[in-house]
């Protein structure tokens, strides 16, 4: 008998909390909104005008440097990884951060506040299944400065690390399965700690204006100075486990896995999440659907053009196979000696052109959006076309798949979508697209 899937999870109501930012010293209120399923976690800034989100996964980090930061154009959020575990670890899939600053309060420097606010929202089950990320073979990642995370094949999330500050000072070790229950009792409570030696420039700088030994512990020398006594003997290692679960959420699914780490940061935990990303685009190619099945889903042929306006011989859709959420779309295109670009395009070695695969993409892509604006009164124009990459050569006789997924939209004018080609469980091309819609 098939095991019941395990569901996705949002919180159950709307519930906020205001308090200190770390680097600038100010006030602000962090709020969490509910989210339907396959929403993922995203940021939203209440200061900024048009209120823009971003989404929490690897490709919108920017920078570790002491902290994780994500950013898309001109917008940034600071500091997320203490949310971000909280909200993995207690189970939440799906959610909207909103927050009227650059980045959250601090708190008391970990993760305590953040799980006290998620159990004032409770916790609600969707109807989605769970993504997972399963660990099939070892993976690792080794950075020029000592950090070492490794991460094998286990049936549940776990995590087990060393911890070792300058000179291997306050080396600890700490292994430990990750579970809501053991979360909130072991890990969130443990303090953001830093080295005096590497925060004193910045101090003198006055760049860390709400720092103080209330919302973090200061090692300096053999002397730990921090306003009330460690809460664990092994407190820093408990932290550094904080933070890995922090930057692994960026990877978007619940990790089935054992992380082994030895003197982790926020640059080696980044690594490894991309790693898992690459793995995961991999798989999700090599899992595309072969059949072409008909079905509420999708879209055939006489649908689509009344969506499109194009026509052979400039038509690269030539079905819909389904949608997935609010976001996703998977289309088809068959390739045949009969198609006009192979008369002039390496006649004596027909080849698609990658141009023509890029358009695909884009076509997909405006199905899309125009499913969710429910109108087909516009006609979308490339912008830009970004990371674009042609892997393998499309031939005549192949089946490609076309996916594509909306990444960013600003009102029904503006939108970025990140597509791929899959033809024989290989990704031949890839790109994140982004185009303007027009009134006709």
């Amino acid at each position: 008998m098939a095991s019941i899937p395990e569901l996705q999870h949002t919180v159950g109501k709307t519930a906020g909390f205001s308090g200190t930012s770390l680097h600038t010293g100010e006030k602000v209120s962090l709020k969490l909104h509910p989210a339907p399923a396959d929403h993922g976690i995203k940021f939203k800034r209440k200061d900024l005008q048009d209120e823009p989100t971003i989404d929490a996964n690897i490709d919108n980090l920017k920078t570790v440097e002491r902290a994780t930061t994500l950013g898309e154009g001109a917008m940034r959020v600071h500091t997320v990884e203490h949310v971000l575990a909280a909200l993995s670890a207690m189970g939440v899939d799906n959610a909207v951060v909103e927050m009227d600053a650059n980045e959250p309060p601090i708190g008391d420097g970990s993760a305590q506040s953040y799980v006290d606010l998620i159990k004032k929202a409770g916790v609600t089950a969707q109807e989605q299944p769970r993504r997972f990320f399963d660990v099939r073979e070892p993976m690792h990642v080794e950075s020029k400065t000592g950090a070492l995370l490794v991460l094998l094949p286990d049936d549940t999330f776990r995590i087990s690390c060393t911890q070792a500050g300058p000179n291997n000072r306050f080396a600890q070790f700490l292994s430990t399965e990750i579970t809501p229950a053991i979360f909130e009792r072991e890990i969130a409570p443990a303090r953001t700690f830093v080295y005096y030696e590497d925060v004193q420039p910045l101090m003198e700088k006055n760049l860390i204006k709400g720092g103080s030994l209330e919302n973090a512990i200061v090692i300096r020398g053999d002397a730990v100075l921090s306003k009330e006594p460690l809460r664990f003997a092994d407190e820093f290692v408990r932290h550094k486990i904080l933070d890995i679960i922090g930057d692994l959420a960026l990877v978007g699914r619940q990790i089935r896995g054992h992380v082994v780490a030895v003197k982790p940061g926020h640059a080696a935990n980044a690594e490894l999440a991309r790693a898992l990303a690459r793995e995961q685009t991999r798989r999700s190619a090599m899992s595309a659907p072969r059949a072409i099945p008909l079905g509420d889903g999708g879209l055939d042929t006489d649908e689509i053009m009344k969506i499109l306006p194009h026509r052979y011989p400039f038509l690269m859709v030539d079905r819909v196979i389904g949608f997935e959420g609010e976001n996703k779309i998977t289309a088809v295109k068959s390739i045949t000696i009969n198609e006009p670009f192979f008369q002039g395009h390496f006649p004596g070695h027909p080849v698609m052109p990658g141009v023509m695969q890029v358009e695909a993409m884009a076509q997909v892509a405006s199905l899309l959006l125009f499913k969710l604006a429910k109108t087909t009164s516009r006609i979308g124009y490339f912008m830009s076309a970004d990371g674009v990459k042609f892997r393998k050569p499309v031939l005549p006789g192949d089946t490609m798949f076309i996916h594509a997924e909306l990444t960013k939209s600003r009102g029904e004018r503006l939108a970025k979508a990140k597509c791929h080609c899959v033809v024989n469980d290989a990704v031949v091309s890839e790109g994140e697209l982004m185009f303007m819609f027009l009134d006709k």
